[in-house]
């Protein structure tokens, strides 16, 4: 019996990604932003989002972390993306306004006020 629920169990991880909604920034713009408030870098490319600090050093790979209801839009102050990530139990919209280096980052967790930061452009 547990031998069932131990394969059982690697069957629901391994199929897993493959319900994962992937990362597609599309025209979204690639590079890297500073979050002052934590000392950490969001950087932005190809098929990837990763926090890391200023060194280098991984904070978070949304790549590997897995991340639900991906959405790229552009709205009336430029182009944004939402998504969710249930490893972290939190909700992220970025905007980069069109005329500025800067992006706008929102987090948004359940039962917390929204953190928000204008982060410069690396």
């Amino acid at each position: 019996m547990k031998r069932l629920v131990v394969m059982l169990i690697l069957v629901v991880l391994a199929l897993a990604p493959l319900f994962a909604d992937g990362i597609n920034l599309g025209d979204f713009p690639l590079g890297s932003w500073t979050d002052g408030n934590y000392q950490a870098v969001w950087e932005f490319s190809t098929g990837n989002i990763r926090i890391v600090s200023p060194d280098g050093a991984v904070y978070y790979d949304f790549s590997t972390a897995g991340v639900q209801d991906f959405k790229v839009g552009v709205g009336g102050d430029g182009p944004y993306i939402t998504f969710s990530c249930a490893a972290s139990g939190k909700s992220y919209k970025l905007t980069k306004p069109v005329l500025k280096p800067e992006m706008v980052l929102q987090i948004d967790r359940s039962g917390l006020l929204t953190y928000e930061v204008t982060m410069p452009k690396k």
